[in-house]
């Protein structure tokens, strides 16, 4: 076991004010990216539907759903 781990509690014990700021920090990460996926899915919907009725408008030979 390395230096630092201390006898008997682990090394991540979630215990005392630093743990409570931690775990804060980790609800604010979460919220941010869940607000961050429901804010941004709209637009990646879109632009899918978009590119999707753009191959059926205009289908070129020889390719099948490439986009680009």
């Amino acid at each position: 076991m390395g230096r630092g781990y201390g006898r008997g509690r682990g090394f991540y014990s979630l215990g005392g004010a630093y743990g409570i700021i931690e775990l804060l920090i980790l609800i604010g990460i979460l919220y941010f990216l869940i607000k961050l996926f429901l804010v941004a899915l709209p637009y990646a919907l879109g632009l899918a539907m978009l590119l999707i009725i753009r191959e059926f408008i205009r289908p070129r030979p020889g390719t099948w759903f490439r986009p680009f």
